[in-house]
């Protein structure tokens, strides 16, 4: 049985600075964690991201489509990963708002 979040966080940057933020903090977050234990894809098709996760044997996929004045993040989580639904959805939304915010500055890797 698997679990999913979904995530909206609005934003007035225009699709076009939407999905250029959320492209670079994707990028950022896979050489920062992801790559060091899992294995990742990133597929953009238009203004909507396809990712797929494989740590420990287990496989999460997310689908984050950029609008412009929001963006919807949904994440599906195996079984096995499922108890970490809830921290999970708050450190995203909370990544989400920061990265989105007007005076946002991108961190340093």
């Amino acid at each position: 049985m698997s679990d999913s979040i979904v995530i909206a966080v609005p934003h007035n940057l225009g699709v076009d600075e939407a999905r250029r933020r959320i492209a670079a903090e994707i990028d950022r977050l896979k050489q920062e964690y992801i790559n060091k234990f899992a294995y990742s894809e990133v597929t953009w098709a238009g203004d909507t991201a396809s990712i797929r996760v494989v740590a420990l044997a287990q496989e999460a996929k997310a689908r984050i489509d950029v609008f412009t004045d929001s963006v919807r993040i949904e994440i599906i989580l195996p079984w096995l990963l499922a108890r970490l639904a809830a921290p999970l959805q708050a450190k995203l939304t909370a990544t989400a708002k920061e990265t989105l915010a007007l005076g946002h500055a991108p961190k340093k890797s």
